[in-house]
């Protein structure tokens, strides 16, 4: 059974703790993929302020995993995001996917910000510092780039097949 790790937090998290509580005691682990999101910044954009519907987020979040690690046949994930009020260049969200082989661990962490922007119950609010804010509209992009996991089952050391 894969180990999995969700949370929603305002707080930090450190990425070299969490990788390794991920790690310990596995040794079928071939390689660890880490994505690190940040709040980006651009125009006069301070700040992003998240939220989030409790239960079902974390509910969705581990769908996501459990799927991820399903797909890519993970020895366990961890996904953490953040909520608050998040100046530019802070992290916002934390994925940690570790496999057997290299290829799945960085699919799966792919496949998992894909869903996570798209799936999982999250509303952004940009602050910019003339003191406007906006909500986030969803993006097609980001619909395109979890569509294409559509159809596609991968297994440990598989191809993709459509």
């Amino acid at each position: 059974m894969p180990r999995i790790t969700i949370r929603v937090q305002a707080g930090p998290f450190d990425s070299a703790h969490e990788t390794a509580l991920l790690l310990r005691g596995q040794d079928m682990v071939g390689g660890v993929a880490a994505f690190t999101g940040l709040v980006r910044g651009g125009g006069d954009l301070v700040a992003l302020e998240l939220e989030h519907y409790p239960g079902m987020t974390e509910s969705q979040m581990q769908r996501i995993a459990e799927s991820a690690c399903t797909r890519f046949g993970l020895v366990g994930c961890t996904v953490i995001h953040r909520v608050g009020r998040l100046e530019v260049g802070m992290p916002i969200v934390l994925v940690l996917c570790a496999s057997a082989h290299r290829a799945a661990a960085f699919d799966a962490t792919e496949f998992i910000m894909d869903w996570l922007k798209t799936r999982a119950p999250f509303w952004k609010r940009e602050v910019f510092a003339t003191g406007r804010s906006a909500w986030v509209e969803a993006r097609a992009e980001d619909d395109a780039a979890a569509a294409r996991w559509d159809g596609i089952t991968a297994g440990p050391g598989a191809e993709f097949k459509k």
